[in-house]
């Protein structure tokens, strides 16, 4: 992405923050499987939080989206989880209450939001129905002075300690896309529980939970956006999650192969570094060209995004194909630590085991390529339970 002072002295506050604040504490982290209050605050404190919010509104205002992204990039080369976590409140939900808000809803939420009080979360994805969001089946039923939602959520980052979580149900049952819409449930609210935190395969840092909805009273004041538009509301937002991804599955690996050219550099074997091997140089160089060309492309995406013309096709692309380059990349750097790569303790084994979400989350990359193949020109066949995202 293209890149002034600005952005670059950002970027190392960023970094500052990381070094001062984030690594001393990490291991912590993964032991408590969520982020503590505290960072939460510091980083509210370090204006990292209200990138997206408007000075106006309590936020940093930030001048363009380069700055999550930078955000984004330095957050993943440390570690994947960090950037689900902060990217989730930053990236992804700051849009909902920043745009589709009332401003009675700004000033109750965004000033916690911006400082680190209110820690968020989405709540789209259900058990049943993964990336098939037209597909909903949490309801929300109208009372007297608001709704009363039924029903769960599951895979939720940040979903154990959120205070306010984007809720999307049924508001008009068998309408499909036509009638969902947004709400904003609040930690405290009678009959929201949050159910166990989900044991993953990687990140475990990454507070990741199952919500229930057991007759929730939610007041009307608290529906965003227009009621039976919130479909549409996901989908014109789902493109920014999606380049947010990109941006950070390119930052993540790229620091690992780092690591991985420098421990090929040092490793012997038969007397002589394995890096100088052809077959180890080859299998190096393979890398790191995919990662520069890819890199390429998601930079030409976020300049997009900055100046507002980032399609949702030219996200899914970025979204599908960094997301694979990063597992081909990582599983290569495996390979080159050999037994070394397999074992815990070392960066890029971990790195390996968090980055396999990334290719389903947030849209599995099957349905990226059902998106981009439609843009081909190719029918749009709709069988009975198929995942229409979009």
């Amino acid at each position: 992405m293209n890149q002034t002072q600005e952005h670059l002295a950002f970027r190392e506050s960023v970094r500052s923050f990381i070094d001062r604040d984030l690594e001393p504490r990490y291991e912590s982290f993964i032991e408590q499987r969520c982020f503590a209050r505290e960072i939460w605050r510091i980083a509210g404190k370090a204006e990292l939080l209200g990138l997206g919010v408007p000075e106006h509104l309590g936020g940093s205002g930030a001048p363009d989206w380069g700055y999550q992204a930078i955000l984004g990039e330095e957050l993943a080369r440390f570690s994947l989880a960090a950037n689900s976590c902060f990217a989730i409140h930053v990236d992804v939900v700051a849009p909902y209450l920043v745009e589709l808000g009332t401003s009675e809803q700004h000033q109750r939420w965004l000033p916690g939001f911006c400082s680190g009080e209110l820690v968020t979360a989405m709540g789209m994805t259900e058990s049943a129905g993964g990336t098939d969001v037209a597909g909903i089946k949490t309801t929300a039923q109208r009372a007297s002075g608001g709704w009363v939602l039924n029903g769960s959520k599951t895979f939720i980052t940040n979903g154990g300690s959120a205070d306010l979580v984007v809720v999307a149900a049924r508001t008009t049952p068998n309408a499909r896309s036509r009638g969902l819409s947004l709400f904003v449930v609040e930690k405290g609210m009678a009959g929201f529980t949050v159910g166990r935190k989900l044991d993953k395969i990687g990140q475990p840092e990454s507070d990741t939970a199952e919500l229930f909805f057991d007759d929730v009273f939610v007041p009307e004041e608290n529906l965003l956006g227009e009621e039976n538009s919130g479909f549409k509301h996901m989908m014109d937002r789902l493109p920014q999650e999606r380049i947010s991804g990109a941006v950070a599955n390119l930052a993540h690996a790229a620091s690992i192969l780092e690591d991985t050219i420098s421990y090929a550099k040092e490793r012997q074997a038969f007397g002589q570094s394995i890096g100088s091997f052809q077959g180890m140089k080859f299998h190096l160089a393979e890398m790191a060209t995919e990662m520069e060309v890819t890199q390429a492309y998601v930079d030409r995406c976020v300049d997009r995004h900055v100046r507002g013309e980032l399609t949702a096709v030219d996200a899914a692309k970025a979204k599908w194909w960094s997301s694979d380059v990063q597992g081909r990349v990582l599983d290569g750097c495996v390979q080159v630590y050999g037994g070394y790569g397999y074992m815990t303790e070392y960066r890029v084994a971990r790195a390996w085991r968090d980055a396999r979400v990334t290719r389903i989350w947030a849209g599995t990359n099957e349905i990226m390529k059902e998106l981009v193949g439609r843009n081909l020109g190719f029918p749009d066949v709709r069988h009975a339970g198929r995942a229409g995202s979009e």
